[in-house]
């Protein structure tokens, strides 16, 4: 397997309080990687800080063949490594959806012209072509979910980062996601609380326990449709 990213004894303190304790992690290429854990384990600060949106204060980020110290390594990678938010309003902030999913491809060195076709093609290829012209803050919590979807998307990432991608989604747009997302070859790391999404998204799973990382293991039960359950030893 092709390792695109490695945490190596990763630490991370915030408000005097150790967030993170010498984490140990890879993903490889294709590979769709749960974390799981309750609410304040440091699930959401791990995704922040593979991106740089949170200073390490020990350990190494290795990401694409690089390793990942300054703003600068840590701006090239998020254009590779995609995050998308908990929370669609703060990754919204264009007039129209199409402009919202153009954004990325701008940032890539597309000219408008070509941002905006890449937009538009890509909410087509998803079948969200009928909301490009739409006004991004009337629309649903998850039609917003699914155009931040579109909109990292819209750049080609080697990696996509989820940080609870159905939180708060009715079962329509839950499907939806999780049919755009089954269909992608690109690796995750889909940090979630929603077993039912993850049994059916994950290869491999890690448990986020006293700051640190420990395997989950994927066990399959027979069912209609055979899929993977995500199990730890608290369950």
């Amino acid at each position: 397997m092709t390792r695109l990213i490695t945490l190596e004894s990763v630490s991370v303190d915030r408000d005097g309080a150790r967030v993170l304790d010498g984490v140990t992690m890879h993903l490889d290429v294709g590979e769709r990687l749960a974390i799981i854990g309750s609410n304040g384990a440091g699930k959401t600060t791990l995704l922040r800080s593979l991106i740089g949106l949170h200073r390490t204060s020990a350990g190494t980020i290795e990401a694409f063949g690089r390793v990942r110290r300054c703003e600068d390594d840590f701006r090239d990678m998020r254009l590779r490594a995609a995050y998308l938010f908990q929370d669609a309003d703060d990754q919204l902030f264009c007039p129209t959806v199409v402009e919202d999913v153009a954004f990325g491809p701008l940032n890539k060195g597309l000219s408008e012209e070509a941002a905006m076709d890449k937009a538009r093609a890509t909410l087509v290829r998803f079948n969200m072509g009928h909301l490009g012209p739409r006004v991004t803050r009337k629309l649903s919590g998850g039609e917003k979910r699914l155009v931040c979807l579109a909109a990292i998307l819209a750049m080609d990432p080697d990696v996509l980062l989820l940080d609870e991608p159905t939180n708060s989604l009715d079962n329509k747009h839950v499907e939806k996601l999780v049919e755009i997302l089954s269909s992608l070859d690109t690796a995750m790391i889909i940090v979630s609380h929603d077993r039912p999404v993850l049994d059916r998204l994950a290869t491999r799973a890690l448990l986020m326990r006293q700051q640190r990382l420990e395997p989950a293991v994927l066990h399959r039960h027979a069912h209609v449709h055979e899929h993977p359950h995500v199990h730890t030893g608290d369950h």
